[in-house]
């Protein structure tokens, strides 16, 4: 069955539902038995039924039923958000005296978790080149549990041969984690490419709306135990409300990612074209780290990508910022609305250094038209260089 018609059919019981084409939001905490047998039974398979509202209720289960068909995974589990999602695993395989290779171009929240909390755990992160490919075998121990992967990186867009890493993790006996959050599971399939857990902030594309804070922990049926287990023990409940508007997206997550990257494209290009650009961080372009990996391994491109700027000041791109009538300044991404920040990869490199000298924004392209979007930019650019 083709991708898009299992995201419109995937955890769709009507049957279940007195016929009801969308799973009701179901609300709960304490579920009840007829019988002592009836709960005994429900306790022995409690990470995949209704036994406690914590483990989840059938909105719940619709939904993640629902991702796992979109990522290609056997199981999923709905935590409150994309930072949960990178936590619960991590957690759930790492101990005192274990060591993780983090990606250097990591989202910035999951640097601060490893040198926060798992560093407090006695677990030791060792950050490595996102271009390193099968090189990553230098740098396994036999303490590494954990090889963790993004692609493309979510400010600077190095695009990483998760194969090649997967290889290499796997001789030695290491799981594979990716944040699969800027393919949406839509772009990139990571099961097929070696990935063993898949995480993603479902309050992106996901959800696609800005209205709901969700992450996804997808994964093989041998892990999903381990990592439900540890999810649950710590308290990671995705609120039925949000799981209903995860599942809402879902179904129209097809045609958002197609209009994402038409739109993203269009904009990213005419951005190259520009005397104030410097270079377009954007997987889709020859320039960009890991191109020709991104054309083997992905299918399209969303909508997230960087724009490095000539040598501005600090003043000049507060002037372009601040005036933008169409692009709204916000940390997240991936709803309808266009967004652009301005960043400082420099700031969270350890094993890398970031070259660009200049000023630079990252730009989130929404569902509007994208010659409305340009000529908001443009009118941007006007205030940048005469405030140079």
């Amino acid at each position: 069955m083709n991708k898009d018609t299992r995201l419109v059919t995937a955890g769709r019981k009507p049957d279940e539902n007195f016929g009801i084409v969308n799973p009701p939001v179901y609300h709960a905490s304490t579920i009840t038995y007829p019988t002592v047998a009836a709960m005994e039974k429900a306790k022995e398979n409690r990470y995949e039924s209704v036994y406690y509202g914590r483990y989840g209720t059938p909105t719940t289960f619709a939904f993640e039923e629902a991702v796992a068909a979109l990522e290609g995974g056997e199981k999923t589990i709905a935590v409150p958000s994309g930072m949960a999602a990178i936590a619960g695993p991590l957690l759930a395989l790492l101990k005192a005296g274990d060591h993780v290779l983090m990606v250097d171009n990591t989202y910035h929240p999951t640097r601060h978790f490893c040198d926060g909390v798992l560093a407090d755990f006695g677990v030791e992160t060792t950050y490595y080149d996102p271009m390193i490919d099968g090189g990553i075998a230098d740098l396994i121990r036999p303490q590494t549990k954990v090889v963790f992967v993004e692609a493309p990186g979510s400010q600077t867009f190095e695009v990483q041969d998760i194969p090649a890493i997967a290889e290499q993790a796997h001789k030695a006996g290491a799981t594979v984690i990716m944040d699969n959050t800027w393919s949406a599971g839509y772009f990139f399939q990571p099961f097929e490419r070696g990935v063993d857990i898949s995480v993603q902030a479902a309050t992106k594309y996901i959800v696609g709306h800005s209205d709901a804070m969700l992450g996804v922990i997808t994964t093989s049926r041998e892990l999903f135990p381990v990592i439900k287990a540890r999810t649950v023990g710590i308290g990671y409940s995705a609120a039925p409300d949000d799981c209903y508007l995860g599942l809402r997206g879902l179904r129209t997550l097809a045609p958002r990612m197609a209009r994402h990257q038409e739109t993203g494209l269009k904009v990213a290009h005419w951005l190259e074209t520009r005397p104030e650009v410097a270079e377009v961080r954007h997987p889709a372009f020859p320039s960009c780290p890991g191109h020709e990996i991104w054309k083997r391994d992905f299918t399209g491109s969303s909508s997230l990508f960087s724009v490095l700027l000539n040598d501005y000041s600090k003043k000049g791109v507060a002037a372009m910022l601040d005036g933008l009538e169409l692009h709204a300044m916000g940390a997240s991404w991936g709803g309808y609305e266009s967004l652009i920040v301005p960043i400082d990869p420099s700031n969270s490199r350890s094993a890398t250094r970031w070259q660009h000298a200049g000023p630079a924004v990252r730009i989130h392209c929404g569902l509007e038209d994208a010659d409305d979007l340009i000529a908001d930019l443009e009118k941007g650019f006007e205030r940048l260089t005469a405030a140079a």
